[in-house]
């Protein structure tokens, strides 16, 4: 009876550690090995429907010499619709005083070639850290920063209201994600006062993101005129390594039902379409590093990705890696093939 009731034991810490190692190797392979591209990729989209972010300090970061790299942009892939951030810390280097002519440059140029321009201003801007504050911004005065906040918002829709080729305000860059970035906690209230602010100033649609894998998006639907997702494919985390989001392009419709929103009024703002590295910048990675988060396969991937959502535009980001690739490291492929989308 003993040995009976031994070998009962042994057989069920088997059971359990076999289900453990199912588990284990099952995460393994859906987070790690599987590729989840979409089952048939024909890239077939509607006119227009693909942009880009441009992104004048990440370019300049990474050795561009950004106004030729931004008109070769607009003359060799004949984009049509680009987000442009504006750098809290580049416009407004003293207290009170402006110079948005870097980003005057951009938006005229885009003008002379019927470009339509998404603005993304605030406290929080795409590219990392996220918040480019000016030296002289006190983050440890909330009450304070906010006040800097509006008051720079309010000077930069003066400013660029002129601007016809707008098409829509983003105020903020997934303002409510706490989670990522060098930025203070998001806070809905103080989102709220930024979009009445700009609400007053100028008609146009206002548009509010937020990450595409990490929220609900609830929140940023109810203030905005537009959302705007984010689309990942895969992602460096620290802890873990690379990450490969198993989830589907109904997961994104899915999501987009359930916080009210309409196919129509939704973007995906920013698509996955440069490498994610953690610790080298990207002009400096090797092709080794950086073909684990992304390769040529995986650009057409997440392309058919974004399409198949039925979203109204999807932006491209990774620009000015592919300029990098194709003028400096011999490798066109990425530029050539976003030739084929505009």
């Amino acid at each position: 009876m003993k040995e009976k009731k031994k070998l009962k034991i042994i057989n069920k810490w088997l059971l359990i550690i076999l289900i453990f190692v199912i588990i284990i190797f099952g995460l393994v392979y859906v987070f790690k090995i599987a590729k989840h591209y979409p089952k048939k990729i024909d890239l077939k989209h509607q006119e227009n429907f693909f942009g880009i972010t441009y992104s004048k300090k990440y370019a300049e970061e990474i050795g561009l010499n950004w106004k030729t790299a931004y008109i070769d942009i607009l003359d060799e892939l004949q984009v049509k619709q680009i987000r442009i951030p504006v750098y809290w810390d580049q416009i407004e280097k003293k207290v009170g005083e402006y110079n948005f002519s870097d980003y005057d440059f951009l938006i005229k140029e885009g003008e002379k070639r019927d470009v339509e321009i998404i603005l993304n201003f605030g406290m929080r801007v795409a590219r990392w850290p996220e918040c480019h504050f000016p030296d002289w911004v006190d983050q440890s005065n909330t009450k304070k920063l906010q006040s800097d906040t509006l008051k720079m918002l309010n000077a930069t829709v003066n400013h660029f209201k002129q601007y016809q080729s707008i098409t829509y305000w983003q105020v903020e860059n997934e303002p409510l994600l706490s989670s990522f970035g060098k930025c203070p906690d998001g806070d809905a209230d103080f989102l709220k006062k930024e979009i009445e602010l700009v609400r007053k100033i100028d008609s146009r649609p206002i548009m509010v993101s937020a990450t595409g894998e990490l929220s609900f998006w609830k929140e940023e639907a109810k203030v905005s005129d537009v959302f705007g997702t984010t689309m990942y494919r895969i992602v460096n985390n620290p802890t873990l390594g690379y990450i490969k989001y198993p989830y589907t392009s109904e997961f994104y419709r899915f999501k987009a039902k359930l916080a009210g929103l309409k196919p129509e009024n939704v973007f995906v703002i920013e698509l996955q379409a440069e490498p994610w590295i953690n610790k080298e910048t990207l002009a400096d990675s090797s092709s080794v590093e950086y073909k684990k988060s992304f390769n040529i396969d995986q650009f057409k991937a997440n392309v058919q990705f974004a399409i198949n959502t039925g979203f109204k535009k999807t932006y491209l980001w990774g620009v000015e890696w592919w300029y990098y690739q194709y003028k400096f490291m011999d490798n066109p492929e990425y530029w050539d093939f976003a030739k084929t989308l505009f």
